[in-house]
């Protein structure tokens, strides 16, 4: 029987711990442990894990620093609240309205992430995440200025750039309804979000991530980010495996952001600015640049923190960004630095001496 590689088996046990832990949370939830605020969060924190995994592709295994991840989770969240909101008469079914949502909000933030990679994947460093974060603000402006509404003869859509128009000048037939109204976001959203939902994402995502990173395009997007002269030098196509990542990222982003505007009725553009990048950036590094594993773990137990921390009052935020700090010097301190590949080369030798004994 063949034996598992190192890697393989370091995703099954992230595919089994990532499953463990949503059987003990529904548990937990059935049977009432977790009061609706706690239960509240569950969505989001898939949602928000879904997106640190697909900006640490970008981040950590292309190694492009982009500040624009937001940017691409509005573009889903929108236009999976667009579909799900007119498809409502047509698909009774919930878990295909939801699905369909997901797939147009991928498929919407994969198209943006492919126009916008074009031009900002000639940049590196600095350039380029200061482009991709004005690219992140501009969708968000854009989005402010759409009236979207649908009736019996489908969907109405003005770009209110003057910002003259209102929901009235959409003209809908009677029984239509305005989904989306320009800065105030999607109003009277029907909520159809799960945490069932969210894990069956989470799941998609590693599965793509990790299978694309263990393959040879994946070898490849790892050798355009140590060295891209090099890796041009051997006739690897550096734009091609960039865009291949780029948009990669952006779809899983997308249909994040479709599930996490499912999750509210009312989600204005606003929630997607800066802030957020920057969030979901602050979650890719401290669980470490290229460890997915790592971004799970960090997603969790900092965006449950400031809940927790919710009965210190004003000092919550203090506490919160002392962690932050904590853990930043833990992360690269030099000891545990050493500790850390003194383990993983013990473990690596360990694996080594059981494949030479079989």
């Amino acid at each position: 029987m063949k034996k598992l590689s190192k890697g393989a088996r370091s995703d099954l046990i992230t595919y089994a711990a990532v499953i463990l832990a949503f059987i003990v949370v529904s548990v937990l939830k059935s049977n009432g442990s977790l009061n609706r605020s706690q239960s509240g969060l569950l969505v989001p924190i898939c949602c928000y894990i879904v997106m640190a995994v697909s900006l640490n592709l970008t981040v950590g295994i292309l190694g492009d620093l982009s500040l624009g991840h937001a940017g691409f989770m509005s573009v889903g969240a929108f236009t999976g609240v667009i579909t799900a909101m007119s498809l409502m008469n047509v698909i009774p079914s919930v878990w295909l309205r939801l699905t369909l949502a997901m797939i147009v909000g991928a498929f919407f933030a994969a198209v943006i992430g492919f126009l916008i990679g074009i031009p900002v994947l000639r940049l590196t460093g600095d350039y380029l995440a200061i482009v991709t974060l004005a690219f992140g603000e501009i969708i968000k402006e854009l989005i402010t200025c759409l009236l979207v509404g649908v009736d019996s003869e489908g969907l109405h859509i003005i770009f209110n750039v003057s910002g003259s128009k209102t929901a009235n000048d959409l003209k809908l037939l009677e029984g239509g309804r305005v989904i989306i109204k320009g800065a105030q976001g999607a109003t009277g959203t029907k909520t159809i979000a799960s945490f069932t939902a969210g894990f069956i994402l989470v799941m998609i995502a590693l599965v793509i991530v990790q299978n694309l990173i263990r393959s040879r395009q994946g070898r490849a997007i790892m050798a355009v980010r140590d060295n891209r002269i090099a890796a041009e030098s051997v006739g690897i196509n550096v734009t091609r495996y960039k865009m291949m990542a780029f948009v990669t990222s952006a779809a899983l982003a997308g249909a994040a952001g479709a599930l996490f505007g499912l999750n509210y009725s009312n989600l204005a553009a606003t929630k997607f600015d800066f802030n957020t990048s920057i969030l979901v950036l602050v979650f890719v590094v401290l669980g470490g640049l290229g460890n997915i594993w790592g971004s799970i773990i960090a997603t969790v137990v900092l965006y449950i923190l400031p809940e927790a921390l919710r009965g210190f009052a004003n000092y919550r935020m203090l506490i919160y960004a002392i962690v932050l700090i904590v853990v930043m010097l833990a992360t690269n301190n030099p000891v545990l630095k050493t500790y850390r590949e003194e383990l993983r080369a013990k473990f690596s030798r360990k694996d080594k001496k059981e494949a030479a004994d079989t």
